[in-house]
């Protein structure tokens, strides 16, 4: 995908006539334009070095990034020293770290030819860890006035113009030598925005290996040789520079598009008929089920309650049996709300999923409405940890009040655990990771300031939320079954082969997996690959169907299990609504053979590291929806009839 072998000057020409269309899109950009007048200064920023995609194997070798100016690249370093750029929360969780840098650049001063710094030598070491990043296919990221720096591209499959984020370190020649680009031609696209204003709206780079730099010298030497890093000796390396301005039509407010680029729409269009499909067919079976079965249950259950049982005829007991044997969910109305076993544990996943289930419908509706732009960097983070955090009262609310109804006495244990289990797993294993980043020395690695920091907001913010949603919810009262319950328990006959726990678990799980797998794909495509992932538009229309879904097929296997006279729904319906995370995590694995080919084995534990803690929030949110629809849906049907 990238630009193939030695770049020469008629690269440059190429890459100045590719102007994008303008476009009439429209988002909310999060922040104000900057406008420069001539010769103003124009700050070019380094971020960290990132694996792209290979064009040999189309496969990703490698997941970890590394500072700009990590020892081992001998890039050039400012004369007063790099110094940190200030990012948000969510920017430094995914890994961003942005610096200073010894460009200069100036509004409207073209620079065909300058040397960064003095000359560079590359030992053996730096030599051997450099060509190993360019085998990897590592990328350059520099943002300019907030803009990313990247590389033209024409999709394939539509004909249309955008821009890729990032350029190569370097390239791999066609006698597989490692070949480092040490000349960068960066294009830079302005908006006249009135007299004597303009605004940044667009920048490419075009990356290239020369060598024979002297002073005074427009071409910065010749392509002919290229820089090839010696493993054995040492290397020296002028690292130089070129700055072309370019008028553009691209209005400051729409400069974003030509980096938004949708692949494929049509398959988005086609996962959204298909889970659209498979939502219109559930809801049809669950339709047909509460209108037919179950209003034709009820109206004889009512009816034969109504009858004075004593002057029964043989008719009527012929038609209690028919009853009996018709359905068996009303036989099991003294159980079907006894207290589950380990109430406090489910009531702990529920107050937490629905912690999650809220924060993640908030941050799709703001990111649908343009309020998360990418031009925010990290923004998309930051809100969901925040969002995250703020709706730990109903985290609290939600647990303390199902345990309550659950009958649970341990109210004390209720409180605690509920802020404190879920967020502790998922900091232990996010800790964890970190530590393998930290001993690759890789820019991904969180600081320990920023871990710091997310403990202070969690105990700081989170939990004492969390303890005063518990502390209304076991002030309210319990939600009343609509039947009693027995104090014996009824003994459970041997279920169907389909209604036992893994099977069942198999069979349900696939279908709410079925709604999001084809988004899920692009999502992952955009995470692993450091593309930016926008369209929230299908992404609200997927996780709609996917809650419609995943309560549907609850709701029904509810159904059969309690016609079956198994009342031990509670943990059936969470654990069977939650199964779809188990498709989530092989569709992950899946993709890491298809997709990824790791040449070190830090990269395959955060890999699955990840994979595994994505598809565990997964199951806590998919199990929570199935729980409560589940919830509702017992409610509902045995408050319909009629029980002495």
């Amino acid at each position: 995908m990238h630009l193939k072998g030695v770049i020469s000057a008629s690269s440059v020409a190429l890459c100045l006539l590719h102007i994008p269309q303008p476009s009439c899109a429209f988002y909310l950009p999060g922040v104000a334009p900057t406008t420069y007048k001539e010769n103003d200064k124009v700050n070019l920023h380094v971020n960290h070095l990132t694996p792209a995609l290979s064009e040999k194997d189309s496969q990703l070798h490698s997941v970890l990034s590394f500072d700009y100016y990590h020892p081992a690249f001998q890039f050039c370093r400012p004369a007063e020293g790099p110094k940190q750029v200030s990012e948000s929360l969510g920017s430094i969780l995914f890994g961003d770290r942005i610096f200073t840098s010894p460009f200069e650049l100036n509004m409207l001063q073209n620079r065909s030819c300058r040397a960064l710094c003095e000359e560079q030598k590359f030992d053996a070491r730096s030599a051997k860890f450099v060509n190993r990043r360019i085998w990897q296919n590592y990328n350059l990221n520099w943002l300019i006035d907030g803009l990313p720096a990247g590389q033209p591209y024409i999709d394939p499959s539509t004909a249309t113009d955008f821009v890729l984020r990032g350029f190569p370190l370097g390239t791999v020649d066609k006698e597989q030598k490692a070949v480092l680009h040490n000349h960068f031609d960066i294009v830079i696209d302005y908006h006249d925005a009135g007299k004597e204003q303009y605004r940044v709206v667009g920048v490419l780079v075009v990356p290239s290996s020369r060598q024979g730099y002297t002073d005074g010298d427009e071409s910065c030497g010749t392509t002919d040789k290229p820089v090839v890093l010696d493993e054995d000796g040492e290397t020296p390396v002028q690292w130089t520079y070129g700055v072309y301005w370019r008028p553009s039509t691209t209005a400051w407010a729409t400069r974003w598009d030509s980096y938004l680029h949708v692949y494929d729409p049509r398959i988005h269009w086609f996962s959204l008929i298909n889970s659209s499909v498979i939502v219109v067919f559930l809801c049809g079976m669950v339709g047909a089920i509460l209108m037919r079965a179950l209003k034709k249950d009820i109206a004889r259950y009512n009816r034969l309650d109504s009858l004075n049982l004593d002057d029964l005829s043989g008719t009527n007991g012929h038609a209690e049996d028919d009853v009996q044997e018709d359905s068996g969910w009303k036989l099991v109305h003294g159980d079907v709300f006894r207290t589950p076993k380990n109430p406090l544990l489910l009531s702990v996943f529920l107050g937490n999923g629905s912690q999650l289930f809220v924060m993640v419908g908030t941050t799709i509706t703001f990111a649908l409405l343009g309020f998360l732009s990418p031009s925010n960097r990290g923004s998309l983070g930051t809100v969901m940890i925040l969002l995250y955090t703020v709706f730990g009262f109903i985290g609290g609310y939600v647990s303390a009040r199902v345990y309550k109804t659950f009958g649970g006495e341990a109210w004390k244990r209720n409180i605690a655990l509920t802020p404190l289990m879920i967020p502790g797993i998922v900091f232990a294993t996010f800790f964890l990771l970190n530590l393998f980043l930290w001993a690759k020395r890789s820019s991904g690695a969180v600081p320990f300031t920023t871990m710091l920091l997310i403990l202070g907001i969690w105990f700081v913010i989170s939990v004492p939320l969390s303890f005063a949603g518990s502390w209304m919810g076991f002030r309210r009262a319990p939600v009343q079954p609509p039947v009693r319950v027995n104090q014996i328990p009824r003994q459970i006959p041997p279920s169907s082969t389909y209604l036992r726990p893994l099977p069942s678990m198999l069979l349900v799980g696939i279908l709410p997996f079925g709604a999001i797998f084809v988004e899920l794909y692009f999502i992952m495509n955009n995470m692993w690959f450091g593309k930016v992932y926008y369209m929230f538009g299908f992404l609200f229309l997927c996780y709609g169907i996917m809650i419609i879904t995943c309560a549907a097929v609850t709701v029904l296997l509810v159904y059969f299990l309690l016609c079956s006279e198994n009342y031990h729904w509670q943990w059936r319906a969470f654990c069977t609504a939650g199964a779809s995370a188990g498709y989530v995590y092989a569709n992950a694995l899946l993709y890491w053979i298809s997709k990824l080919s790791f040449g070190n084995f830090t990269s395959g534990v955060l890999y699955v590291g990840y994979s595994l803690l994505i598809s565990f929030l997964f199951f806590v949110l998919t199990g929570t929806i199935g729980f409560f629809s589940s919830w509702a849906f017992v409610h509902k049907i045995y408050g319909s009839i009629k029980v002495d």
